[in-house]
């Protein structure tokens, strides 16, 4: 298994460590570091429950990473629980801005695997081990002065940092500031699209004919020289055949009986 180029330390505590030999040394404990050059040389685990035994492994021991087990190469150093809390470390430490006031802890890092140089710290505002928290990146350079538990910076809040990675809160207050933000300029454009009418001539708006009235001679009595309705004119009606002769039809029965 390849090694990736780069990981983050909590990533590779929580692997359960696996020598060469198929040997199982528990899972990482604490990192060992060197903070004047911000690089990581190596990690601490605990190979069993009880007992105050602790493994050092080097860096360069490391040979591959799986989703479970960090793969090493070679022998551990055997060292004391007491021996790693003297060691210097940034991890934990409060991180401090402008004002002297505390604005964090430095929870995790983004480790170069090989040559073990610290890319960024990762910064918390609430306990790391609370899920979802939000995660603020802090580059070794913006750090002015370190000293035991605490990191000096000049920053004036936590927002003057790149967010790593963001809770639900923090989520919804981003987006919100987005939206107020685009509502905003959606308003400047409407208002300046009204300024520039307002700054246009009058307009006139033209009038509504009145629909033509059918004027008619005698105004007194509209009806009395309406036109004629183009009515079909019809053929004269068919008399009866005794009106054509001009004889009484009296006279026609009197004949038939």
């Amino acid at each position: 298994m390849a090694l990736p180029q780069q990981l983050l330390l909590s990533d590779l505590l929580r692997l359960r460590v696996r020598c060469d030999q198929g040997l199982e040394h528990g899972a990482g404990l604490v990192a060992w570091m060197h903070p004047p050059v911000h690089r990581l040389l190596g990690w601490a685990s605990k190979p069993s429950a009880f007992g105050g035994r602790r493994l050092v492994w080097r860096l360069n021991q490391l040979r591959g990473v799986t989703d479970l087990e960090a793969l090493v190469l070679g022998e551990p150093a055997e060292t004391e629980q007491g021996t790693l809390d003297r060691l210097p470390t940034l991890f934990d430490a409060a991180l401090t801005g402008a004002s002297s006031s505390v604005l964090g802890s430095v929870v995790d890092a983004a480790i170069e695997l090989r040559t073990g140089r610290i890319l960024h710290y990762l910064v918390a505002r609430s306990d790391p081990r609370l899920p979802g928290s939000s995660r603020w990146r802090l580059s070794p350079e913006r750090i002015l002065d370190q000293q035991p538990g605490q990191v000096l910076t000049s920053l004036a809040g936590l927002d003057d940092l790149p967010l790593a990675r963001a809770s639900v809160r923090q989520e919804f207050l981003r987006r919100s500031r987005r939206w107020r933000g685009q509502f905003q300029e959606v308003g400047d454009r409407v208002e300046q699209r009204l300024e520039g009418w307002l700054e246009e001539p009058p307009w006139q708006e033209p009038l509504e004919r009145e629909p033509e009235r059918r004027r008619y001679p005698d105004d007194d009595d509209p009806l009395e020289n309406w036109p004629d309705d183009p009515v079909p004119q019809r053929g004269p009606r068919a008399e009866p055949e005794h009106r054509r002769r001009g004889a009484d039809p009296l006279e026609d029965l009197w004949d038939e009986t």
